[in-house]
């Protein structure tokens, strides 16, 4: 399991999961977003999440695909 950091643009208060997934590569497209959360477990703080517009601030911690992401 690799970890990574996301940082959040200047001026941005969070991102969305779908643009996560979109801006790591997992994803490459946001109409994509809603059928891979459904078939494929993410976690948001420890907690399983699938909805595309969760929004994500700094210091959310996401779990997907082995991997680890860090809002910065």
């Amino acid at each position: 399991m690799s970890k990574k950091t996301v940082s959040l643009k200047p001026g941005e208060d969070f991102i969305t999961l779908n643009v996560l997934l979109k801006i790591t590569g997992i994803i490459d497209t946001g109409g994509m977003a809603k059928a891979f959360l459904a078939e494929t477990p993410v976690l948001v703080n420890g907690t399983s999440e699938n909805r595309r517009g969760r929004k994500l601030y700094s210091g959310d911690v996401i779990e997907v695909l082995n991997d680890t992401f860090i809002i910065k």
